[in-house]
């Protein structure tokens, strides 16, 4: 057991490569057997991380500058002084049990795909070891390796076994995030070059107060050059309007378990990027730049209601909501960005930032559960009938009333009624960033950026519940009767394991979030104080 807890991390993050690298050895024929062997490995990384949970409340470590919980260091690159460092507090200890939640129930629904079974395991596996890793790197090298090792399985998702057009969104998803990327690269050097240290905890100490002239350059330039390098690679990923062009065509093309993967997941890399380095390694720049990023929180919630309505593909439908949704989260970082870490900005803001910034996070967490659990709804309908057009749906309630129902519970959710998962969150964002700006070095954005978010609060229930009708309500539509080619279009057994832990979480945190708010809680508190 000391071992398993020295090395907890590391566990956690390559277990799925080996695993990946087992599951390709399989022969191709058994594709029972590599279903299941996938399925093991990657419940291993989700019985170490709920192991995680146990010990971090019994001994937390909320503070990742002092004391990093279960940490891990190790030369990896001395020449450029970077070093093999992990370790987890309340934010990344969160996005570590999603991550390893969502990733065996997406194999699980996986089961169905038949065409070169053993590298679409592997390639979830090495999906879930770059996320994994991404949170719990505590060297920005090592944060970048793992940012872009994950961009290639999903890669290779959408582009083998995605719908028609496939190649494109493949390409446009490897595009936009690439060019994200090569920014971030060139600010992790320009820092580690500067300050001879790539590692985070020192970094968040050592790089804000850096003050000297650099060949005849102001440092303050040089901040600020990094600090947009920096958010642009974290709004593509997230995305925050207007560069979210690419995730409607990759989510709608994507096969099933790679949408809730890709939604579930890899969107809040993104929002833990800003979380986790632009907040600590840029404050004046978070604070100057925080009324902006609210404004584009805020016409992501919008715009990101507006277009789902607009819809009629159900996936693309599903796909605009994690816009709008993830716009909660942006709109809670702008408001701890313009408060400050410690407060240096608006001291008597700081309770509202931080009730935003837990809200943040549970949203990430919310969302990755409603989404998922959406698209995998979506992807179970389209796999009967080979059909997203909700034109084409009707009366289904009839046919299939446990998927009715199950869809039922996870649109209220996804919308935000109140004794879900998906309420507590938004309401956290609204009740903290709400009254932002209001004392100190005021401004009316927050108020205002708030209160035109709530269009968008208005149109999520308009799209969800127009989903709703145009699926399960009326009478029965026969032509989906009939493009199931006389296959049960009711959920199977199957399907409902997966979307059990779903639906309980969601059910838990909507009635009892204390358990999971306190964890992220002291973490925020600690951050932002």
């Amino acid at each position: 057991m000391d071992f398993v807890r020295q090395n907890l991390l590391t566990l956690i993050t390559f277990i799925p490569l080996a695993g990946a690298l087992l599951v390709m050895l399989l022969p191709a024929r058994s594709k029972t057997l590599v279903r299941w062997v996938t399925l093991i490995v990657s419940l291993i990384p989700l019985g170490l991380a709920v192991q995680a949970w146990l010990w971090f409340n019994a001994d937390p470590c909320h503070d990742l500058v002092a004391r990093a919980c279960f940490e891990q260091e190790a030369v990896w690159f001395p020449l450029l002084n970077s070093s093999y460092h992990v370790g987890i507090d309340g934010i990344s200890l969160t996005m570590v049990v999603l991550t390893t939640l969502l990733t065996p129930l997406a194999i699980i629904i996986s089961w169905s795909i038949e065409e070169r079974v053993n590298l679409y395991m592997a390639l979830f596996l090495m999906l879930e070891m770059g996320m994994l890793g991404v949170f719990v790197s505590l060297d920005l090298l090592i944060f970048f390796v793992f940012w872009e090792f994950g961009l290639v399985p999903m890669y290779f998702l959408i582009n083998i076994w995605g719908s028609a057009n496939r190649r494109y969104a493949s390409f446009k998803f490897f595009i936009y995030t690439m060019a994200g990327s090569l920014g971030l690269l060139l600010s992790i050097q320009l820092i580690g070059l500067i300050m001879g240290t790539f590692d985070i905890p020192a970094l968040m100490v050592q790089w804000p107060a850096y003050s000297e002239r650099l060949i005849g350059i102001d440092i303050t330039v040089i901040k600020n050059i990094a600090f947009w390098l920096f958010t642009i690679a974290f709004a593509i990923k997230v995305p925050v309007w207007p560069f979210h062009t690419w995730l409607p065509d990759a989510h709608t093309e994507a096969p099933t378990a790679g949408s809730m993967i890709l939604a579930g997941v890899l969107l809040k890399l993104g929002a833990y990027g800003f979380l986790r380095l632009v907040l600590p390694l840029f404050p004046q720049q978070a604070h100057n730049f925080a009324p902006v990023l609210a404004v584009l929180a805020m016409l992501a919630i919008v715009f990101g209601a507006f277009a789902s309505f607009a819809q009629t593909d159900f996936k693309r439908l599903v796909a605009y909501s994690s816009v709008n949704h993830m716009g909660f989260v942006v709109l809670a970082i702008a408001a701890a960005g313009w408060v400050g870490l410690g407060s240096q900005y608006e001291p008597q803001s700081r309770l509202n930032a931080i009730i935003a910034a837990n809200g943040a996070v549970l949203q990430m967490f919310n969302h990755g559960l409603s989404a998922a659990a959406m698209f995998a709804l979506v992807g179970m309908i389209y796999d009967r009938t080979h059909t997203r057009d909700l034109t084409k749906f009707g009366g289904l309630w009839a046919v299939a009333p446990v998927y009715g129902g199950i869809l039922m519970f996870s649109s209220m959710a996804s919308l935000g009624l109140p004794g879900l998962n998906g309420f507590v969150s938004e309401f956290m964002v609204v009740r903290g960033v709400w009254p932002v700006g209001q004392v100190d070095n005021g401004t009316v954005v927050f108020v205002l950026m708030t209160a035109l978010s709530t269009l968008g609060l208005l149109f999520t229930g308009a799209y969800i519940l127009k989903a709703v009708r145009q699926v399960l309500h009326g009478p029965l539509n026969r032509d989906a009767v009939e493009m199931a080619h006389g296959r049960s279009l009711e959920i199977s057994p199957r399907e409902v394991v997966a979307m059990a832990p779903l639906l309980a979480l969601m059910l838990v945190i909507g009635i009892f979030p204390a358990w999971l708010v306190e964890v992220i809680n002291q973490t925020v508190t600690q951050l932002l104080s």
